[in-house]
């Protein structure tokens, strides 16, 4: 049974479920195969991403291709009550509420994998994580499944180096229409989004420190110099440095950034990226934001003890006052600020990603049998069956090889 916040939200979690489905085209002309093919049939699908009208979107199109669907958010505070509720009232087993504790968040979890899945699609490793200690039991079944993120393929693959990869499992996030296209558009504009709509505040004149230079934050440098700031990128890889110096960005580190900036924004997926003595050394006035996965690249635990008050600001904005008198302002709780104080990237960008998850699962599925418990790439034919359906949707035409050329190019 689903337990949400309140089902009287169902019809306005709809009506997001409903715009957001007219612009994922490819998505629906996978939807479409699967409610004629039933790839998923008679199998239990564990699904943790943001709830969010998008993800409700992926959730009815694996029904539609007849999995029993059972759902949860991957940060409780990116989960939408009223799309909760929509989309549980569509017939998917759904568990989310908005702004649960930590310990309220694992309960949806394991309550999600009381199902006994045979495919789990996650986002940041938090399913399989319970499924290789606590949740174990619930693993019985098991075939496999797919990541979302850069944060949860690292935690994947040092599983798979341990030895203690619960079943194979495909990297979703590193598929060309994945990382090509969502986390460096998704994320660029996204995080924009969930800033500028939080604060009010302009972002043409101000420094902004963008640090990692991933294709995430490619995208929210990218964007932020398009709307006339001055970017300063930090890095730990040399080459991502200097390609961030190719394209006009300043490059520093962040003990040097952190004089000069007036908004941070950390997309690294490690952890302790800005910290103390950093927050000693900031304006007054900042701005602090996190797009990585995990509420902890912005060391927010430390600013709070090291500031002598706080104070909201304003919604999902917590200004804390340091003994020097500077205030500096939180974003979200330095949680994914695309998500925990926006509407996460646009259904156009998602329409992609999700159609990568819909489509590595069903393989899953279907090859299980011959796989080891290991992380996998995601094959070509399903990544270029992605672009060819995004291209088609555009109404966008491309050149193809000739066989002269085909024959060229192999040295024939």
């Amino acid at each position: 049974m689903s337990i949400v916040k309140d089902m009287a939200l169902a019809e306005s979690g709809r009506r997001k479920i409903d715009w957001v489905r007219a612009h994922m085209p490819a998505l629906s002309q996978i939807e479409e195969r699967f409610a004629r093919e039933q790839p998923f049939r008679g199998l239990r699908i564990a699904v943790s991403v943001h709830l969010e009208a998008k993800t409700a979107n992926l959730g009815c199109v694996l029904a539609k291709g007849g999995a029993e669907v059972h759902l949860t958010g991957s940060n409780p505070l990116s989960t939408q009550d009223d799309v909760a509720a929509g989309l549980a009232s569509l017939g998917v087993q759904t568990y989310g509420i908005y702004g649960v504790d930590a310990a309220g968040y694992e309960a949806l979890l394991v309550e999600t994998l009381k199902c006994r899945p045979h495919l789990v699609i996650d986002d940041g490793g938090d399913l399989i994580d319970l499924l290789s200690g606590k949740c174990a039991e619930y693993a019985t079944e098991l075939m496999g499944g797919c990541e979302e993120t850069t944060t949860g393929i690292l935690r994947l693959k040092a599983r798979e180096r341990a030895g203690s990869l619960p079943c194979p499992m495909m990297a979703v996030n590193d598929a060309k229409a994945k990382h090509y296209y969502d986390n460096k558009y998704g994320t660029g504009q996204s995080v924009w989004d969930g800033i500028m709509h939080t604060t009010n505040l302009i972002v043409a004149g101000k420094t902004v420190v963008v640090a990692g230079y991933g294709w995430c934050g490619k995208g929210v440098a990218m964007r932020a110099a398009g709307m006339g700031a001055n970017v300063i990128v930090t890095e730990i890889d040399p080459f991502k440095a200097l390609d961030a110096t190719m394209n006009g960005f300043r490059v520093m580190s962040m003990d040097e950034a952190a004089p000069l900036g007036d908004i941070f924004v950390t997309v690294t997926g490690c952890k302790d990226v800005i910290v103390g003595r950093h927050f000693a050394q900031m304006k007054d006035g900042v701005l602090l934001a996190n797009a990585g996965h995990f509420d902890c690249e912005v060391a927010a635990a430390e600013l709070r003890a090291m500031a002598v008050r706080s104070t909201l600001r304003r919604a999902d904005i917590v200004g804390y006052t340091l003994p020097n008198g500077r205030t500096l302002d939180l974003l979200a709780e330095g949680r994914l600020v695309n998500l925990a104080a926006g509407n996460g990237h646009p259904a156009e960008i998602m329409d992609m990603s999700f159609a990568v998850q819909a489509l590595a699962a069903e393989w899953v599925a279907q090859h299980h049998g011959e796989l080891e418990r290991r992380v996998y790439a995601v094959p070509d034919e399903i990544d270029d069956q992605i672009g060819w359906a995004k291209l088609a949707a555009m109404g966008l035409h491309i050149d193809t090889l000739t066989p002269e050329q085909i024959a060229y190019l192999n040295g024939v």
